[in-house]
């Protein structure tokens, strides 16, 4: 539960946020019992760069493609996928999606990008280079993030557990609970990203990343946001941390929230 990492985060010395709403989801697999319980290291944010973002942007997914940044859109009616440069947070190219579906995670898989949405079960396939809508896949349960590696998707329905999907037929393949060194699992668990090998999710309406094992969904490490939370200054309640892209040619991460003003180039460093 996240009340469980609120609590790590008070050991830890980090003031601990507002607990959200819990959410209905799927039950879990068990996790792994731990050999030891000693809380993750705490690492920060060191900001690089900043670039301009769409405040009416409500993001739900991030990546970095081809030069540019992939965003997902959300809100009924709002919904869409933008290819954004990044030095002027400009919108180069949209993909709209259905007017009554709200559009969640993002993730790029070969020539495709694939968008999920929140409630409808529906992903959506589009060409990466066009944006046109090339297929549909289904998928059970409740759509938040989603991230790909070399071998395919990995999807995040809120809960603590994360499915491996098979990028073309959606059929799990695997699945993972994200838990603290002490056993104890954490939900809330939204957009993802995989950098370098490792998974890095935000747990909704936190300043927190946490640094995930695909492997057991150990977290390894928890990344305090709370000063650039701080340094946005939004108001509005909904505008919470929520997307990270990484460049894995240049080694840069962005991240970024929805409705803020402005991509984060930031870089992880120690407590």
């Amino acid at each position: 539960m996240i009340a469980r990492l609120l609590l790590c985060l008070a050991a830890l010395g980090l003031a601990a946020p507002a607990t959200p709403q819990a959410v209905p989801t799927p039950a879990p697999a068990p996790a792994p019992k731990a050999a030891q319980s000693s809380p993750p290291p705490v690492l920060v944010a060191r900001v690089v760069a900043r670039y301009p973002h769409d405040t009416r942007a409500f993001t739900e997914g991030l990546i970095w493609r081809d030069g540019a940044l992939y965003e997902s859109i959300g809100y009924e009616g709002q919904s869409e996928v933008r290819r954004v440069r990044l030095t002027d947070g400009k919108v180069i190219a949209r993909a709209v999606i259905p007017a009554n579906q709200f559009g969640e995670g993002l993730a790029g898989w070969k020539d495709q990008l694939i968008s999920l949405t929140w409630h409808d079960g529906i992903a959506h396939r589009w060409n990466a280079r066009t944006l046109k809508e090339v297929g549909q896949s289904r998928y059970t349960g409740e759509g938040w993030g989603l991230a790909s590696d070399a071998t395919g998707l990995i999807l995040g329905d809120g809960s603590p557990t994360l499915r491996f999907l098979d990028p073309v037929s959606f059929a799990e393949r695997r699945r993972i609970t994200v838990h603290m060194p002490d056993g104890q699992q954490v939900d809330q668990v939204n957009e993802l990203e995989m950098v370098d090998g490792v998974l890095l999710a935000n747990v909704w309406q936190t300043p927190f990343i946490l640094r995930i094992n695909p492997k057991d969904g150990l977290v390894t490490a928890i990344v305090d946001l709370r000063s650039v939370v701080a340094e946005v200054k939004v108001t509005n309640r909904d505008a919470v941390l929520n997307g990270i892209a990484y460049d894995p040619v240049g080694k840069r991460l962005f991240i970024t929230g929805k409705l803020w003003p402005t991509v984060f180039e930031v870089q992880l460093v120690p407590r």
